[in-house]
């Protein structure tokens, strides 16, 4: 069985991530601690920056459905569409298997799934790709490449990404991003940031047009052997989705929770 210690530094990681993430890019955005509930949203086009989570450990399905009612109302208070982001190990075996229903009452419908992970695996060898050369984000031009590529390989509209990165200075400053080029081409991108002790990779991505060549993975390790460099932090943690979990335990990482997401339905 997971340890739930690992599910309970998954949510504070992303609640301590996506706090500074969406205060970057808005000096007003919406970062309240409920009872049960953090909100962190920036409320932009950039769906990422849009974010509720349920914070309860060992949630029973009558409160579950109370927080994901609350949840629902805050989302549909938002101008710009966003995800709940539901860690499944922290609701008790009731609320699990009542979750479907209790969502779909709240008016929320599954989006996709994920998974949280962690590890002592830092440090690691200087990674290096036969293909790639890699370029820590400094630039505007290198932040909007950096988007385009997450826009690209999340399926959103171009500017959506743009929307949530461009013109950061945290991303250009504080948080270890880089690009994987291919000759003056950058076709992936993956950035760590220091969280509460650790290092949490964030907004890992391919470009469609040269997924399955191991470039996410080759970037990826980039950014951690440059944060733990710089850092001297040994634990990592992030979160993936279906389409990525498989490529981070070859890092290190070890699965904990299972991540749901959920927005709004039409």
């Amino acid at each position: 069985m997971t340890d739930l210690r690992e599910s309970v530094e998954s949510v504070e990681q992303l609640a301590a991530v996506w706090r500074a993430m969406v205060l970057d890019r808005d000096a007003n955005a919406d970062v309240r601690d409920l009872p049960g509930i953090a909100v962190r949203w920036a409320d932009c086009r950039f769906a990422f920056w849009n974010c509720v989570t349920l914070t309860d450990v060992g949630a029973r399905a009558e409160t579950v459905g109370q927080r994901l009612n609350q949840a629902a109302d805050i989302m549909r208070s938002k101008k710009h569409p966003g995800f709940l982001w539901l860690f499944e190990d922290l609701l008790d075996d009731g609320a699990r298997s009542a979750l479907g229903s209790a969502a779909e009452r709240a008016g929320l419908q599954d989006a996709f799934a994920g998974t949280g992970m962690a590890g002592d695996l830092l440090p690691i060898p200087e990674p290096a790709h036969p293909d790639l050369t890699f370029v820590r984000v400094t630039t505007d031009e290198q932040l909007r490449a950096y988007a385009d590529i997450n826009s690209r390989g999340y399926g959103f509209p171009l500017e959506h990404g743009r929307d949530g990165l461009v013109g950061s200075t945290l991303w250009k400053n504080e948080v270890y991003a880089y690009l994987g080029m291919r000759g003056d081409v950058p076709v992936a991108c993956a950035g760590a940031v220091e969280a509460e002790g650790r290092l949490f990779v964030v907004l890992v991505a391919t470009d469609p047009r040269w997924q399955r060549r191991g470039y996410g993975e080759a970037v990826t390790r980039k950014a951690l052997y440059e944060g733990a460099r710089a850092t001297g932090l040994t634990r990592a943690t992030l979160h993936a989705t279906a389409a990525g979990a498989p490529v981070y335990p070859r890092i290190g990482f070890e699965p904990n929770s299972s991540i749901r997401f959920y927005g709004l339905k039409d």
